[in-house]
């Protein structure tokens, strides 16, 4: 069980990872959609 522990670990900050830059995109996507609405009312 302990041989597993460090892979474990290590797929989890990795599936954390991509959860964060995941969520961190649609933040910028969702940021792009309203400026770009923002500009076609102005």
């Amino acid at each position: 069980m302990s041989r597993f522990a460090p892979v474990a670990v290590l797929i989890c900050v990795l599936a954390l990872t991509a959860c964060a830059n995941t969520v961190r995109g649609v933040g910028r996507d969702v940021q792009s959609t309203a400026d770009a609405v923002e500009d076609t009312v102005n």
